[in-house]
């Protein structure tokens, strides 16, 4: 039960990046593309219908990672404090920016909202990036499971760690760029003339960033974590996930003039890159940096067994119900957006 609770909370989080990434990623690209309020109230309405179906996955995936491996979000959530909040009021600025940004009149403070929507989205776009690289890098937990980090220390990832040093930035940078790369690639599905060319263009030149950090984060992660290279050689058919994610990146430039094809192959490079991470580190859920014997597992974190078996029952029920609206938000959504239709609708 254990390992397919992994599976279920790694899927969650997956579609979750890959829905809300692309929200993320057109907040941060609207600064690049959009160069007048109509244009920015085109990229917002680009992501306006399907913000809250978006948001449903993240609550979801919390639950989930609450209810099947109770001792890692415990340990999780104390020893993350700090960034957590962090990205918590990053949420409530991006929610609260892009709703007023869309209701006011005044210029002045439309443009200050927006801006606010592009920091938040950007630097949540990193923090997540970063929490990605905390886990695959491991974190100094003691023998009772337990530890803190400060925001950052020496900026090394061996030793006294902090949240933030050369190898944890860096996985947020390849993060806020691949996920700039998914939202232009979104506008582009979602736009047309002027706008959609800028946005296609943003995806062109982002595409080759995205290509230089997958080899650079991938060729760090082995080196610093020797568990990935240990799961690969005991378990060679895992390299179909990698694959995968260097045939959708191929395709996202291959597919340059079909847009639709081109974000499909987005989503299925994000899908690839977190598969691989998940698969790497399995049964792992939080490697310790100091002694691997202290490790967050999924045997030693998980639920007992009956609670996982009956959680199994409304965790489907839950998710058909979650999955329905998805799917009557994306289909009162499809197709281009304009400013004529009707705001109401959102």
């Amino acid at each position: 039960m254990g390992t397919l609770w992994f599976c279920l909370v790694a899927l969650m989080l997956t579609v979750y990046v890959v829905l809300d990434g692309f929200d993320l990623g057109a907040g941060v690209v609207q600064l690049f593309v959009a160069h007048s309020e109509e244009e920015r109230r085109l990229v917002s309405r680009t992501i306006g219908p399907v913000w809250d179906a978006n948001q449903v996955w993240l609550i979801a995936a919390g639950g989930t990672l609450f209810f099947a491996f109770p001792g890692l979000y415990a340990t999780s959530f104390s020893g993350f404090y700090l960034p957590l909040m962090i990205v918590l009021w990053l949420l409530i600025l991006r929610g609260v920016s892009f709703e007023f940004s869309r209701h006011l009149t005044d210029a002045t403070w439309v443009s200050f909202w927006d801006a606010v929507f592009f920091l938040a989205s950007l630097l949540l776009a990193v923090f997540y990036g970063a929490a990605l690289g905390n886990v695959v890098r491991g974190v100094p937990l003691d023998n009772q499971g337990r530890f803190f980090e400060a925001l950052w220390t020496n900026f090394q990832p061996a030793g006294e760690t902090g949240i933030l040093d050369w190898y944890t930035i860096l996985a947020g940078v390849a993060a806020l760029v691949a996920l700039t790369l998914h939202g232009a690639l979104w506008v582009s599905l979602k736009t047309e003339r002027e706008l959609q060319a800028r946005a296609q263009d943003l995806a062109a030149k982002l595409w080759w960033a995205v290509a230089l950090f997958t080899i650079v984060i991938t060729w760090s992660s082995f080196k610093l974590q020797p568990h990935l290279q240990a799961s690969y050689s005991a378990h060679p058919w895992g390299y179909i996930f990698p694959v995968t994610a260097v045939t959708a990146l191929i395709l996202i430039i291959v597919f340059r003039g079909n847009e639709s094809r081109a974000f499909c192959a987005s989503c299925a490079y994000l899908v690839g890159m977190l598969a691989s991470v998940a698969f790497g580190l399995y049964p792992d859920l939080l490697p310790a940096s100091t002694n691997s014997a202290s490790s967050l597992t999924v045997d030693n974190s998980k639920a007992a067994n009956y609670g996982l078996k009956i959680g199994l029952v409304w965790w489907t029920l839950g998710i058909i119900l979650a999955t329905v609206y998805f799917v009557m938000a994306y289909r009162r959504f499809a197709g281009k957006v304009s400013v004529s239709s009707d705001e109401e609708e959102y």
